[in-house]
């Protein structure tokens, strides 16, 4: 008896890894260009092919609703058509510079399936609305000058339980641009002694617990991972889930029409503290250090390579916070969205917003940088990611991955770590 209910529990236990796998969907919905690259010529006309399909096959009589226009504003808008065999066949084009975005939601089963495309018409050509405020650089040399008075002050707690043989973690916080204000993060650094190239993680918009980068810091570099919020970032998941849904709901809009007052200046002041952090450690080689994040993450790795010109490289990841201005155009503007779809804006919110927008940021930036970045991102519009890649003056790489939206792929995350050891002398 002992031994039938031991072979029944390797049994269960063996099937556990199959019993617990859910993969993708069976029915997809796939929006096909007829170029490869996605990329058309302003004029140009794209050619868009609809299949809905199950199996790899396709439905017959699929029901669909679809928009289709220049991105954030589509102009044609249809619903309950149906497909008789299943596909369909699209034309669009822009007469101007930007991206066209055909969306097709299918109703199958009572449950909702979404494909889209989106098509650039001469992204190169992009350009930003956003205008710079004459006193752009003296109000953030201001602000990091004051920060600055404050000593650093850093406290740091190993973290046993995250530490593997070559790589020792720690909780770090250091004073940011007020003598209780602090900045908290997770500071990663080779076990073995010597001279280190060094990596800024800045993150995206919310607040969350931080891993570390540990796999980083095994290659050979310091590596610190930082919150914005000036709280620990090694408490329970729910913590932040309610600071998320109270205290820091929406923080992105706070004091938007004054900048002395606006959430954001502690965060970039905070994010660059964290370079003095950085340059302060014995481990630091002297010489190499960057910047890299995505969304949020992405605005503010322009904005630390913009203000601190020890960063000797930056990477960013469908760069959140750029060009909000030009959705009094009523074209394609960046999260926040801050003005889309706005009539008649707040000019002082307007005025405002320049002081922190990524485009001006970018502007500033003079050291090696790297872009990459999806066409159906929904959040981070490709134009206002095109737009600050256009302006950068510096050498700078751009790779696209046009069909991923606000995420990244394996591939992608693989190329843009790839880049960033490459930046640090760790890999060839």
């Amino acid at each position: 008896m002992i031994k039938k209910s031991i072979l029944l529990l390797c049994l269960v236990c063996s099937l556990l890894p199959a019993m617990g796998q859910i993969r993708g969907n069976n029915i997809v919905v796939t929006v096909t260009p007829d170029h490869k690259d996605w990329n058309y010529k302003v004029g140009e006309k794209a050619q868009f092919v609809v299949n809905v399909l199950r199996s790899g096959t396709l439905i017959d009589n699929a029901v669909v609703d679809y928009e289709a226009g220049p991105e954030m504003y589509p102009d044609v808008s249809k619903k309950n058509v149906t497909l008789k065999d299943g596909t369909m066949k699209w034309t669009g084009t822009m007469k101007t510079p930007g991206f066209y975005r055909l969306k097709v939601t299918a109703h199958v089963g009572g449950k909702s399936y979404v494909g889209m495309c989106t098509a650039g018409f001469s992204p190169e050509q992009l350009q930003p609305a956003t205008k710079c405020p004459a006193d752009f650089d003296a109000f953030w040399e201001k602000v990091l000058n004051e920060a600055r008075k404050n000593a650093l002050d850093p406290h740091l707690t190993l973290l046993p339980d995250r530490c593997t043989e070559t790589v020792n973690v720690y909780e770090v916080s250091f004073v940011n641009d007020r003598p209780q204000g602090r900045i908290y993060g997770i500071l990663c650094r080779p076990v073995k002694p010597g001279k280190y190239p060094a990596l800024l993680r800045v993150p995206g918009a919310g607040s969350r617990p931080y891993g570390g980068d540990v796999w980083t810091a095994s290659q050979g570099a310091v590596v610190l991972e930082i919150g914005i919020h000036g709280i620990p970032v090694t408490m329970e998941q729910k913590v932040y889930d309610n600071l998320n849904h109270g205290a820091f709901e929406g923080y992105w809009e706070t004091n938007l029409d004054q900048p002395e007052k606006n959430y954001y200046k502690r965060v970039v002041a905070g994010a660059v503290r964290a370079v003095d952090y950085i340059a302060s450690l014995p481990e630091w080689n002297g010489k190499d250090i960057g910047v890299t994040g995505a969304s949020q993450g992405g605005f503010l790795s322009l904005a630390v390579a913009a203000l601190d010109k020890r960063i000797t490289f930056m990477a960013a990841v469908h760069d959140a916070m750029c060009d909000y201005e030009i959705a009094l155009q009523q074209r394609a503007c960046g999260w926040p969205h801050y003005f889309y779809q706005q009539k008649n804006p707040d000019m002082r919110k307007v005025e405002g917003a320049r002081y922190y927008d990524g485009i001006n940021f970018a502007r500033r930036v003079a050291c090696p940088s790297f872009f990459t970045f999806g066409y159906n991102d929904e959040v981070v519009p490709p134009s206002s990611s095109w737009s600050v890649y256009n302006v950068v003056k510096a050498p700078k790489t751009i790779s696209l991955y046009q069909m991923t939206g606000h995420y990244w792929y394996q591939e992608q995350w693989d190329e843009w770590e790839n880049w960033l050891l490459q930046q640090m002398g760790i890999k060839n």
